[in-house]
């Protein structure tokens, strides 16, 4: 039988039966705490100098969990460009670069 008006808590996990519930929370803390420290990460990595164009727009996609738009004059190339430290136009170039390994002449 499914229950017509789930818990809101209903999505975050419990702690099995034999942990108490300070060292669970502990471990969630210190999970959310690792994921924090590997976002900053990865914020940093995607407009680090030392990665490459091509590169920093892929770190970009997975932090944001989107792919680069295919128009070029999609509102979110500006947004792209500021958050990789690129200019606009290496955006586009990258967009380029793309197309063209998709459709090889």
């Amino acid at each position: 039988m499914e229950d017509k008006n789930p818990s809101p808590f209903s999505a975050f996990p419990r702690p099995p039966v034999d942990e108490p519930s300070m060292d669970f929370r502990a471990r969630m803390l210190s999970r959310q705490a690792e994921a924090a420290a590997r976002r900053q990460l990865g914020l940093a990595e995607q407009c680090s100098t030392r990665n490459s164009a091509e590169e920093r727009i892929r770190i970009w996609e997975r932090l944001h969990e989107i792919t680069l738009p295919r128009d070029m004059a999609h509102r979110l190339i500006e947004v792209i460009a500021a958050d990789t430290g690129l200019s606009g136009e290496a955006v586009r170039e990258e967009q380029s670069r793309r197309a063209a390994t998709k459709n090889p002449a």
